[in-house]
C-alpha cells in the first residue's frame, strides 16, 4: 500500500472530497439506516456523503493514509464511520450482512482476485440487499485519465452481468463522461454503473 499512501499522504484529498457522481445519483436508493459496507474506500468521500444521509457506514481500506483522511473529513462533516484498516483480499466477507455493499474504482484487483472480490460482496449482502459498482471500462486504458494500465482489471456489463448473475439488476451504463475528481480522475473517462439486487427480501 506504499503507492496509495503515497498519494493520499498530501494535504488535498486525491480524487476530492465530493462524493463520485454515480454515488450522488444512486443515494436515494439508500434509505437512512441501511448499513452499509464500501470497499476500498480510500480517502472517505464515498462513506461520508452515505453517512451524512443517515446511512451507517463501516468502511475498510489498506492505506492507512488514506483512512486517516477518511477520519478528518467524517470529523469535519460531523458524521460517524466504522473505519478498518484490511486489504481487499483479507476482508472477511462472512462478517454479518449488510443491506448495501458499495465499490467505487478498486480496479487494481487482478482478475483472479476480482473473482474473489466479487463473490465476497454477494455474499456480504443480506438477503434483499443493494450491490453498488462504479468503475471503468476497458477503453479507460486509452484515455489515461485514470485507473490502472491494464485492460484486463476493468469492468464490462457482460463481465458484472455474469459475476452477478443471480441479482435483479436494477441500473446498468456504458457512458463517457468527464470527471473533476481531484488530480486523481480528471478528464474524459470511459464508465461502468451497475446497481443489483440480492434475491429474497
Amino acid at each position: 500500500m506504499a503507492d496509495w499512501d503515497a498519494r493520499f499522504a498530501q494535504d488535498e484529498y486525491h480524487f476530492g472530497s465530493a462524493p463520485a457522481a454515480f454515488v450522488q445519483r444512486q443515494a436515494w436508493r439508500v434509505a437512512p439506516g441501511s448499513r452499509v459496507l464500501s470497499v476500498a474506500e480510500g480517502e472517505g468521500r464515498n462513506a461520508v456523503f452515505l453517512a451524512e444521509q443517515g446511512a451507517r457506514v463501516t468502511a475498510f481500506d489498506g492505506s492507512p493514509a488514506g483512512l486517516a483522511k477518511a477520519r478528518r473529513l467524517a470529523a469535519e462533516r460531523g458524521v460517524t464511520l466504522d473505519l478498518h484498516h484490511a486489504d481487499i483480499a483479507d476482508w472477511d466477507w462472512n462478517a454479518p450482512p449488510y443491506d448495501v455493499v458499495l465499490g467505487v474504482f478498486f480496479q487494481f484487483a487482478p482478475p483472479p482476485l476480482r473473482a474473489r472480490i466479487f463473490a465476497g460482496m454477494a455474499r456480504a449482502l443480506c438477503p434483499g440487499g443493494l450491490l453498488l459498482l462504479h468503475g471503468y471500462a476497458p477503453r479507460q486504458v486509452g484515455y489515461g485519465t485514470g485507473g490502472p494500465a491494464q485492460a484486463e482489471n476493468l469492468w464490462t456489463l457482460d463481465l458484472l452481468r455474469e459475476a452477478f448473475a443471480g441479482m435483479q439488476i436494477l441500473h446498468q451504463a456504458d457512458y463517457d463522461a468527464e470527471l473533476a475528481e481531484g488530480a486523481g480522475h480528471r478528464g474524459r473517462s470511459a464508465l461502468i454503473d451497475f446497481v443489483a439486487r440480492k434475491p429474497g427480501a
